[in-house]
């Protein structure tokens, strides 16, 4: 059974950081798409972040330059490192695992509020 659980959210002032983390089980990570969404209130969940699979990492171009998203392999884990965080980085974050075939799986989300 494949679980991704996210931890880390909270709380920030605009220009802070934040670290974001989702721990993979029953999965490897480091052998699918590894993708952090995010959806605030009243809008559509967004891809912020994907590192597929033996290629690059993307970002969205809101993000681009701010946010950083890590793999740990040994750990089976996956991180998004958000530096500068403004208010309209306000949502709730979500961990996706894709793999090639087959429907993706999703983590449960954890809410990064940024105040102004």
């Amino acid at each position: 059974q494949v679980q991704l659980v996210e931890s880390g959210g909270g709380l920030v002032q605009a220009g802070g950081s934040l670290r974001v983390s989702c721990v993979a089980s029953g999965i490897f990570a480091s052998m699918v798409d590894m993708g952090w969404y995010r959806q605030a209130p009243g809008k559509q969940r967004e891809l912020v972040a994907v590192w597929p699979s033996g290629s690059s990492t993307n970002y969205a171009d809101s993000v681009k330059g701010r946010f950083t998203i890590s793999r740990d392999v040994a750990k089976n884990t996956v991180y998004l490192q958000m530096n500068s965080l403004k208010p309209e980085d306000t949502a709730v974050y979500y961990c996706n695992a894709q793999p090639r075939k087959g429907a993706g799986y999703w983590g449960q989300g954890t809410q990064v509020t940024v105040s102004s």
